[in-house]
């Protein structure tokens, strides 16, 4: 993920990526999708099964133009995610919004909304690939330390890209929006309730041999939630 994304293929709306309301919190620059597809961690994949809509979390990871999101060879969503054109949504709640008026209520929030057909990735070193995006974006550094996946393994997976380029990405940041003549009318608190996401301690597997140490990635992970993921 080292290309700018201003050096890659912006997000091309069409009628059915491009947001009807709240028009102001819609952001169309390709680094805000990035910002939030990287930052958060499930993902929501939208099927249809049989004529129903299913909604799965699944975790995913992005390399470039590219969302990568894997299963169960067996699995029925991910066939439908071949035969049918799917949505994938990541939603991150930064805060709660308490209004004046019940109506007014709302959420900080950061979200994206990504449409299209996926795409079977095949081939052994390809699969791989989408493999370590996934790992990697869930838990960075693991990939290297770790036994990778076996042939067996890889025959009983199924990894499947989206291409990011038809996009929807959306925030809402700030205060409540009152009505004037509940502000003036005073007598009710308003404003918002920051929520933020932390790592807490790394807890040991309870099989894990006493001198195998917690990995510098990881508790650097944990340093880094003295501050809020934003």
């Amino acid at each position: 993920m080292t290309e700018s994304a201003s050096s890659r293929t912006p997000l091309s709306p069409t009628p059915r990526s491009t947001p009807t309301r709240y028009k102001d919190r819609v952001r169309t620059d390709r680094a805000d999708l990035d910002t939030v597809l990287d930052a958060g961690l499930v993902c929501h994949l939208g099927v249809l099964l049989g004529g129903t809509p299913v909604v799965l979390p699944t975790i995913y990871g992005r390399d470039g133009d590219t969302l990568y999101i894997h299963g169960s060879t067996g699995a029925g969503s991910l066939r439908a995610a071949i035969a049918h054109d799917i949505s994938v949504a990541v939603t991150l709640v930064d805060g709660v919004v308490y209004a004046r008026s019940a109506m007014h209520f709302s959420m900080n929030y950061r979200s994206a909304v990504v449409l299209g057909r996926a795409v079977e990735v095949t081939g052994y070193d390809e699969c791989l690939h989408g493999l370590r995006v996934i790992v990697e974006h869930a838990a960075p550094g693991a990939w290297s330390r770790v036994r990778p996946p076996n042939k067996k393994e890889l025959a009983a997976t199924k990894v499947l890209a989206l291409d990011l380029t038809e996009a929807s990405v959306k925030v809402r940041a700030g205060g409540p929006i009152d009505d004037a003549a509940d502000i003036e009318a005073g007598g009710v608190w308003a404003g918002v309730l920051p929520l933020r996401q932390v790592w807490e301690a790394p807890i040991g597997s309870e099989d894990l041999a006493p001198d195998i140490a917690v990995p510098g990635d990881v508790l650097r992970r944990c340093e880094s939630s003295l501050v809020p993921i934003r």
